[in-house]
């Protein structure tokens, strides 16, 4: 059953307008654990307006207060989902140049986006240097990212950090049922979803939960080609869990895209190079492709995850744009 949002307040402090907002999602992986300690320290923040949200209408509840009280500087308490959520919002209400400067507290499930900016420690952790900066300011590290936006007729559009497809969109969703279930977080979390899809493609399993994704795209020549990769992702961080970086493009543009073919050449001799990022030597020829770019159009008929949640394209609907936006200024500390 969902949770109406609430916003926590202090008599005192509501005398004066609210420049500190903070969103927090209590079903979050890690907030659900840890669920006391997180309400003991944000019951010490007493000076920053709080809106609990836990799903999209509680997300757009949540940043229509968030925008109506002017808020400069927005803490997400979550994990990938939760800032997803609260991005697709902000973009529906606000250019990204009159956003609020946003700082994540990585309290969910997975904390990809958090971990790549450079928020160091665990939730609580984060949680007391926030207060202790607003007893004691001191500077902080900005960081700016591009966002993905990804437009397809007769779709809302998502925003978020990091698309992927084929073996990377079947272990999510593997996770969501039974893996989820056990409670595991973070980068255990990570570990078995990645060992989970690897070895079902050791196995070369028929069932469609492990079936490779059919792309096509608008070659060199202008001709819509298909192609069948293993996996594939576009992305707008650095660094993905575990601190892998599976692209190695060079042009200069703000999106990582990396595409597997289905039977590309030497593959698990070639993990290794794709997880540190050193793929150079990959050949587009033996299955490998990775470059930069602005924007990038895809014709599917296949569900794909964007932050860890699922969604599904149709080719009849159009090709799936997926363009940079942004970019989002974050505050790390």
């Amino acid at each position: 059953m969902s949770i109406p949002p609430q916003i926590t307040s202090n008599p005192a402090v509501d005398l004066i307008p609210a420049r500190i907002g903070l969103i927090y999602n209590p079903l979050g992986g890690w907030f659900r654990k840890h669920t006391a300690r997180m309400q003991s320290l944000l019951a010490t923040l007493p000076e920053i307006r709080q809106i609990q949200a836990t799903d999209q209408i509680e997300f757009e509840r949540a940043v229509t207060v968030v925008v109506e009280a002017k808020i400069g500087w927005l803490i997400v308490v979550g994990g990938d989902g939760t800032l997803q959520g609260v991005m697709s919002c902000l973009f529906e209400c606000l250019p990204p140049d009159r956003w609020p400067e946003i700082t994540i507290v990585p309290a969910g499930t997975t904390n990809m986006t958090a971990l790549d900016l450079g928020m160091n420690g665990q939730a609580e952790q984060i949680l007391s240097r926030i207060r202790q900066h607003l007893q004691r300011p001191g500077d902080m590290k900005q960081v700016r990212r591009p966002v993905l936006r990804i437009e397809q007729t007769g779709m809302r559009n998502v925003y978020g950090m990091m698309l992927g497809l084929g073996l990377i969109a079947r272990g999510v969703k593997f996770s969501r049922s039974q893996i989820k279930q056990l409670g595991m977080t973070g980068n255990i979390f990570t570990v078995v979803i990645v060992l989970r899809s690897l070895i079902g493609m050791f196995l070369g399993r028929p069932q469609a939960e492990w079936a490779p994704v059919r792309v096509a795209q608008i070659d060199e020549t202008g001709v819509l080609s298909e192609k069948v990769y293993l996996f594939a992702l576009i992305s707008a961080l650095e660094k993905l869990l575990l601190g892998i970086r599976p692209y190695w493009g060079q042009e200069p543009a703000p999106l990582h895209a990396t595409f597997i073919g289905q039977h590309s050449r030497r593959f698990w001799r070639a993990i290794w190079p794709l997880i540190v990022g050193r793929g150079h030597h990959l050949q587009k020829e033996d299955g490998y492709t990775s470059y930069n770019t602005a924007s990038i159009e895809l014709w599917l008929d296949d569900e794909y995850i964007v932050d860890g949640e699922l969604y599904y394209a149709s080719s009849q609907n159009g090709p799936l744009k997926i363009t940079a936006d942004g970019p989002i200024l974050f505050r790390v500390l």
